[in-house]
Order: C-alpha cells, then structure tokens, then sequence
C-alpha cells in the first residue's frame, strides 16, 4: 500500500483500524519527499524529526482515544506565511530569511492540539504576491504535471505538495485565488471559505480586508473535514466571524436536485483556453443531468476586478510592509543612521515584485490620488460585491472556470507582470466580495495538464459548494489520477 497516497478520510480510517501507525504513515510521506522534492522544490523548510516525534505522540494517543480528532496523526504540510512555533517562517522572503516566531498562528495552534503532524514549510510567492510560486526568494516550485511549469501562486508549494503525495492534506491562503488557482493547475481540491470563517490570527498579512486561510486536498470530503478542523471564532483575530460551524461533511450526499446554478456570462469570453472552457461546461451538463437547474446571469462589473484588486490589496500591502524596517525583527543592513537602515535593510531584503506592489500601494494612497484610486476602487468593490449579492436572489451558487488557462511555462509571465495579474481574473472578485469559492479538478487539456472548476457560493454558505462539488466529484476520477513523476 501507498501510504502517501492516502487521501484524509482514507488515512483517518486506517490509523483508527490500527492497519499502520502515525509513524509509518508519517515516514512514507517524508520517502516520498526524498523521491521528489529534488525535481518540485516544494518545501522551503523540512521540520522532519519534529515531525517524527509529534507521529510516536499521536500514535500514543491513538491507543488510548476511542473518538480521536480527524486530524491525529496525519502528516500536513503548511504555507510559509503561517507563524509557527519552533519552525522558521521566512514568507519565502530574504527579509525573514532566520525569522523563529515566538507563537503558533491560530490555525496551527488547532492543527497541534488535533495531533496533526507537520512535516515543514512550503514554498511561496514572496509575501504571497504572486500567482506562481516563481517569486520566491529562495527557488521556483515546479508543476508536478509538468516540471517546466508553474504550479500556480500564491500556494504553489501546497498544491505541489499535494498532488506529488508530500503530505497527506495542506493549507494554504487565498487573497486574490492563491489556494484555488493552484489547485486548479495542480488537479487538487482547494477552497477559500467565507472572509472570517478562519482566523487570520498569526497569519503574515498582505492584504488584510481579502486574506483568508484555506485548506487544499486530494478529494472534496477532505477538504470538509479540513474545514470543519480549522473554522471557528477568534476572539484574536478582530474580522473573525462568531458564528457557528456547520458539521461540512454531513452536506455530502450526492443530491443536486433542485439546486440553481448561476452561469456568468462574463466568464466565458475570448481570451479563455478552448480546453478549459469545454471541460467546465460538461461539467456543468453533468450536474444539469443530476438534476440541479442551469441559468446564465451576469456580473457586469466583473470587467474592474483587476484593477480594483491591485488597487485595494496594493495599498493595504504598503501598509502591512510598513512594519518590515530592519529595526525589530527581520533583516537589517548595516548603516550609519534610521533612514539608511529603513531604506538599505528593505532594498536588499524584499524582492522585485514585493517592491512593485509596494510602490503601487503607496502611490494610490499618497496625497492628492487617494480619491482617484484607493477610494474609487473601494467604490467599485461595493458594486462588484452588489453583482454577487443581486446574483445570488435567483441562483444558489455560480460555476466558473477557476483559471482561463492551465499551467503555463516557468518563466513565460514574469516580464509582463499585467500577463500574470491576468491569470487571477476569475477568482480576484470571490475575495473583493468576501465570498466562498472551491477550485476542483475537472479535466484535463490536450497536453495533460489539470483543469480546475470553480463553485463560488452565498456568504457562509460552504455546505452548500461542498455538496455540489462532492455530487461532480462522484461522477468523475479526474481527482484520483496522479503525476507521472
């Protein structure tokens, strides 16, 4: 038996059945990252003999617990923008290149006290701008489809991870669809839930009013099991939301009918790979033939999505950056007074893309263009969150294609920065909305490459996308074939 290969649910069962130990599970994840991670680059940091001995606890605790947590004992890789306790967490950045956090983030703080095993930090875009995983400080991650492309950004480690069968389940974080744009290029499963539903507490900020964590898996009941671990109220976290979780995984039931569809037509446009919209369309037939009701709608605004986005997330990353002056934590050059210091320290230590988003932000905010950008596009925002709300009077959720195209080749985009801006187009407006979306696989294109499509539902409405993509998930093996590595 290929124990990386396990999906969560499958894993949970066995180590309950005592079949293998955490132990054993956990070493056959880390043999598979022996195998592969010289070809991926997916880890920027490997936590291996903590991982060992968080598995011998966890199977300490297996004997013992009749009811144990889904989580215990199962090997999960985290982003590297993730604080997290004992392990360093450099947000792929030469600025936090030796950055120890004193504290786990929330997220992982639950992961530990559940006995789920971390096996290390994957690798990003720098301070997650970017949408593939090319930005890093430290090395570029390769598509496990194909190791000449990306594997989609921000969470491109993650879903490389994933899909190569480094960890058994992986978290990653969406501000712009860094979770659902890698899972689409890397034929996993990834959801952005609800912004509040997960706290953010502990996460590294770019863009506070659209960063939310996620988790990505190799099938859609993992991803609600996943989520079920993760979502709760933080009183830390001041956008948390306090509502009550719903228990994700009893919405699976295969049962479609009578559910609304929304289409947009704004979607399905020129520019878009004929192989991708071809394959979400059947998709969308094969859910008709189950029974839900199909529509088109519009969402007329989507056209300003973009430039809203990079306006917003620009400006607000200007504003978390702030804190990165070479004085209280994080690199420091050597100079002679504080100004030299703050300007030294942040040329050497941030990337090409952090700089530019940077000066974008700051632009927009600067006196004399805050009305004409930052506030202008925070206008737009509430009219393109207006699109959903009137979207959703007569459908229940609306599918999508998550990216236009599949994964394209490393290095084709990253001289033309509005090229890659460009390949977030379908899943920017989800977070400018604050809504839910799920990315899950949905074909492949005439080169083999994974097709992701996306469900995008009602504010707090998870159950509702889950169920509807576990129903398209039953009908199809897209989520069970695996890379050719």
């Amino acid at each position: 038996m290929n124990l990386a290969a396990l999906t969560l649910h499958e894993a949970r069962e066995k180590l309950r059945k005592r079949e293998f130990s955490a132990q054993e599970l956990t070493e056959a994840v880390f043999r598979r990252i022996s195998e592969t991670e010289e070809k991926l680059h997916c880890y920027i940091t490997l936590s291996r003999d903590t991982a060992l001995k968080e598995a011998k606890q966890a199977d300490e605790r297996l004997k013992t617990n009749n009811n144990p947590h889904s989580l215990l004992g199962i090997p999960i890789a985290v982003k590297d923008n993730f604080l997290t306790r004992g392990i360093r967490t450099t947000c792929a950045s030469k600025f936090l290149e030796n950055f120890i956090s004193p504290y786990d983030c929330t997220t992982v703080k639950k992961l530990r006290a559940s006995g789920a095993i971390i096996t290390g930090k994957t690798n990003l875009d720098e301070f997650a701008m970017g949408s593939s995983a090319e930005n890093s400080a430290f090395f570029a991650t390769r598509n496990p489809w194909d190791t000449d492309r990306v594997p989609g950004g921000s969470s491109g480690g993650s879903a490389a991870a994933l899909a190569a069968d480094q960890c058994i389940v992986a978290l990653g974080t969406d501000t712009g669809g860094s979770i659902r744009q890698p899972a689409a290029f890397c034929g996993v499963v990834g959801i952005k839930p609800t912004y509040g539903r997960v706290s953010r507490y502990g996460i590294i900020a770019f863009a506070s009013s659209m960063d939310q964590v996620g988790p990505m898996t190799k099938d859609v009941r993992d991803c609600a099991l996943m989520l079920e671990a993760i979502a709760s109220y933080d009183p830390a976290d001041s956008t948390s939301a306090n509502r009550t979780v719903p228990q994700y995984s009893a919405s699976l039931t295969g049962d479609v009918k009578g559910l609304r569809i929304g289409i947009p037509k704004e979607y399905f446009v020129s520019g878009i790979q004929p192989d991708v919209e071809q394959a979400v369309r059947t998709a969308v037939r094969q859910l008709e033939r189950s029974g839900a009701a199909i529509k088109e709608i519009s969402l007329p605004h989507t056209d300003y999505a973009v430039a809203v986005y990079y306006i917003v997330a620009t400006a607000e990353a200007s504003s978390n950056l702030a804190r990165y002056d070479g004085m209280r934590y994080g690199h420091r050059a050597p100079a002679k007074d504080l100004t030299e210091t703050y300007m030294l320290s942040r040329a050497e230590g941030f990337g090409p893309e952090v700089k530019r988003r940077i000066m974008l932000g700051t632009y927009a905010l600067s006196a004399g263009y805050y009305d004409a950008y930052y506030l202008k596009a925070q206008r737009v925002r509430t009219l393109i969150k207006k699109d959903f709300d009137e979207a959703f009077k007569s459908c229940d959720v609306i599918i999508a294609p998550t990216a236009p195209t599949t994964a394209f080749k490393i290095g084709e985009k990253t001289r033309d920065p509005l090229q890659m801006y460009l390949s977030d187009i379908y899943t920017i407006s989800v977070n400018l909305a604050g809504l839910p979306a799920i990315s899950l696989p949905c074909g492949f294109d005439s080169e083999g490459l994974p097709i992701g499509m996306q469900i995008i539902g009602k504010h707090f409405d998870e159950s509702t996308i889950l169920a509807i993509a576990y129903a398209y998930e039953q009908f199809t093996d897209w989520h069970k074939t695996k890379p050719n590595l």
